[in-house]
């Protein structure tokens, strides 16, 4: 069976000098979006991973150093963000028009 981990919560017990984070939170119009679909994509655009976000808009994803693509879908409008992803905490905005 395969399901969005919840998201949100702190990161108490992850190993940020060897762990790499991508994680942000989803807006539109001055708001965050809850229940948004969030996608990390890879340099070629394959499907890597798929969360959906809490109801403040946060996502999260454990991700391997790296040029990473972030693209969301919400029934308010779909947008996409490209970051370079480090050993650490990798934090981003999606906004959706």
């Amino acid at each position: 069976m395969c399901g969005a981990p919840q998201q949100g919560g702190t990161l108490a017990g992850v190993d940020l000098s060897t762990q790499t984070v991508i994680q942000g939170q989803v807006w539109h119009d001055g708001a965050p979006v809850a229940g948004a679909y969030v996608r990390l994509l890879d340099t070629t655009d394959e499907f890597t991973a798929e969360v959906v976000t809490s109801p403040e808009g946060e996502f999260r994803f454990f991700a391997a150093p790296g040029e990473w693509k972030v693209r969301s879908l919400a029934p308010v409008g779909k947008g996409e963000r490209v970051l370079s992803a480090e050993v650490g905490l990798n934090e981003t905005t999606i906004v959706v028009d």
